[in-house]
């Protein structure tokens, strides 16, 4: 069923402001338990984010154009909601080329637990960085057990949640010492280090020593989505699951209207009314017991007149989409191209390296090595290539790059975007046997198949304040005073805040719409007993 053109009804029992993965979560739970639902998306499509886009003119590949790998979303959201979707495993981890002893060579995690350990030992010369990791990442697994369950739970106490985990070394080194006092204590080697340090930085500008724990918060999301810190590829891509999301919203009753932008919601606690202007200019408005808005907390403020959160968000990352004709050759000889972009291909991000790009983007330049990361989408999920593309040994690439903040980029985004993507492709090349250019595929028009998103190109697009992939810096996962009891009440007892600024917001979830959704139930039947 297509969207609607406009809302069917003047009132509903709930009004959601944005058509992205949280608020389709939310718009689904509700109208299965009864609810009259409306979602306003300013969009022609749903998805927010979550989107799955052919890029490159006359070719026909579906890209995840923005996010586009899944670990936080609970399969207990998918079981309820009946979602068609699945997701598939990645062969390897990662892997991270270096030279040592004059030579290419490299760290490649995954294939089996002996091709594991003998990488280790030939880029270490020993086995202790092996056991270090396995003691290190075998905590993080405990946890990752314990804490996951809870993030579809009312909020716990931080003595509660501390209480769960059951490890006092683990909990002072995830949520209590900066995450670089653990890594620097537990491991030797500079690449072993970085390549641990960065599951703290995607998304995240800090330093490994933030007293703050901005790169605490981050690694814990990283680290313990499924109960496992898994990181899987979405068949069909991201766009599939907002897709079923989607028709799940619908097959439940709920109303989605696209080209519908919420302008502002006025609300005295137990009734509101939400405005909104529709891509023609016209105006209009619905009343609503309960409004769930799927947008940042800057974004709400706004809709209710509020002054704006502080310090303003600012996201970090740069994004890059690519398709090749074949993936390229590497300079380590020992590893197959095929496992090495299977999982996380680290580029620039040794310990040092990491440290020297946060100060010198700090101090107001770009990254002289910009650090990112690449992986393969159609190595495991081939599904998102024509069958022609496919059977000719196309392939596509996600590259995520770090510590680039939208203040680098705000004078002149353009000039800029290009500077640090020829830089950051520069890095890359210094670990291949052929430059990634030559391997580029070219569109119809004969352009190289390659787009590049900085924050402020984010910001513009998809309004995420600053860039900011998670709208604001991430949040511990227990209570805080002002938090409420699920993490995504505001002042306002009928506002409800589904989005990725809720606390355990953040990445690919449907945590906070999941959250959202349970407390507008618990509300009703409050109201009802």
């Amino acid at each position: 069923m297509p969207a609607l053109a406009s809302p069917a009804r003047a009132s509903y029992d709930a009004v959601i402001v944005g058509g992205g993965h949280n608020g389709l979560v939310a718009a689904a739970y509700l109208a299965g338990a009864g609810r009259s639902v409306l979602v306003l998306e300013r969009l022609g499509h749903t998805g927010g984010a979550a989107v799955s886009t052919r890029p490159f003119a006359g070719v026909d590949a579906r890209l995840s154009r923005y996010s586009y790998l899944v670990s936080l979303l609970p399969r207990k959201i998918v079981d309820e909601l009946g979602l068609r979707f699945a997701v598939r495993k990645r062969t390897v981890s990662s892997y991270t080329p270096a030279e040592r002893g004059g030579g290419p060579t490299g760290l490649l995690v995954g294939g089996g637990a002996d091709r594991t350990r003998e990488s280790f030992a030939r880029l270490t010369g020993g086995d202790s960085e092996y056991a270090a990791w396995q003691s290190f990442y075998g905590s993080t697994l405990r946890v990752a057990e314990r804490v996951f369950p809870t993030l579809t739970e009312p909020l716990p106490e931080r003595a509660e949640l501390r209480a769960r985990i059951d490890d006092e070394a683990a909990w002072r080194m995830l949520f209590e010492e900066p995450i670089g006092v653990a890594i620097e204590d537990r491991f030797a080697d500079d690449l072993v280090r970085g390549v641990v340090l960065t599951d703290a930085l995607i998304g995240t500008f800090a330093d490994a020593h933030d007293p703050s724990l901005p790169q605490n918060r981050c690694f814990l999301y990283h680290v313990v989505g499924g109960g496992t810190g898994d990181w899987d590829v979405p068949v069909g891509g991201m766009g599939a699951l907002t897709d079923a999301l989607a028709g799940a919203a619908r097959a439940a009753g709920a109303e989605i209207v696209t080209g519908h932008e919420a302008t502002r919601v006025e609300t005295d606690g137990g009734h509101a009314e939400v405005s909104f202007r529709t891509e023609a200019g016209d105006t209009g408005s619905v009343a609503a017991r309960h409004v769930l808005v799927n947008a940042s907390p800057r974004a709400l403020a706004g809709l209710l007149g509020d002054a704006p959160p502080a310090p303003p968000a600012e996201g970090a990352q740069l994004k890059v989409n690519m398709l090749l004709r074949r993936l390229p050759r590497l300079r380590d000889r020992s590893v197959d191209p095929r496992d090495a972009f299977a999982g996380t291909f680290h580029i620039a991000e040794g310990y040092r390296q990491l440290a020297t790009a946060y100060e010198e983007a700090a101090g107001g330049r770009l990254p002289s090595a910009p650090p990112s990361e690449i992986y393969c989408h159609s190595l495991t999920d081939p599904s998102i290539l024509s069958p022609e593309l496919a059977e000719q040994g196309y392939q596509t690439l996600t590259l995520f790059g770090l510590h680039t903040p939208a203040r680098l980029f705000a004078d002149a985004n353009d000039t800029v975007r290009d500077e640090l993507l020829r830089a950051t492709l520069e890095q890359l090349d210094a670990h291949l046997a052929e430059p990634i250019a030559d391997c580029l595929a070219v569109d119809a028009e004969g352009r190289p198949c390659i787009e590049a998103k900085t924050p402020v190109d984010l910001e513009r697009e998809l309004r995420l304040p600053g860039g900011h992939i998670f709208h604001r810096d991430l949040a511990f996962p227990y209570a805080t005073p002002g938090t409420g009891r699920w993490g995504v009440e505001t002042a306002h007892a009928n506002v409800l805040l589904c989005g990725a600024g809720a606390v355990r917001g953040g990445g690919v979830s449907g945590v906070p719409g999941h959250n959202a959704a349970m407390a507008v139930l618990e509300a009703v039947r409050g109201a009802t007993s």
